[in-house]
C-alpha cells in the first residue's frame, strides 16, 4: 500500500520541477540558460512519463525534447545574440 503512495509522490516532486524550470526558463534573459530551464523541465516530463509506465514515450521525448530540440536551439543561439534585448 505504501508504494502507490510513493508513486504518487515522486510524480508530484517531478511536475513541481518540470513547473518550476518552466517558470524559470520564460523569464530568463540569457537564452543559453532558458535552454538550459527547458531541458531540465523536459528530463523532469520524462521522469513522469517513466514513472508512468511509458517507456516507449520516455525514449522518444529524451531524444527529441532533451536531445534534438536543445542541441538545435544551442546551435541558433550560436548564429545570433545570447541575451534577450527587450
Amino acid at each position: 500500500m505504501i508504494f502507490p503512495l510513493l508513486h504518487l509522490v515522486l510524480i508530484a516532486i517531478a511536475v513541481s520541477l518540470a513547473l518550476i524550470f518552466t517558470y524559470r526558463a520564460v523569464l530568463e534573459k540569457d537564452l543559453v540558460k532558458a535552454v538550459a530551464f527547458s531541458a531540465a523541465q523536459s528530463t523532469a516530463f520524462a521522469l513522469v512519463f517513466y514513472l508512468l509506465a511509458a517507456p516507449d514515450i520516455v525514449l522518444a521525448y529524451v531524444a527529441i525534447a532533451v536531445g534534438i530540440y536543445t542541441a538545435i536551439m544551442l546551435f541558433l543561439i550560436r548564429k545570433t545574440e545570447s541575451y534577450e534585448e527587450v
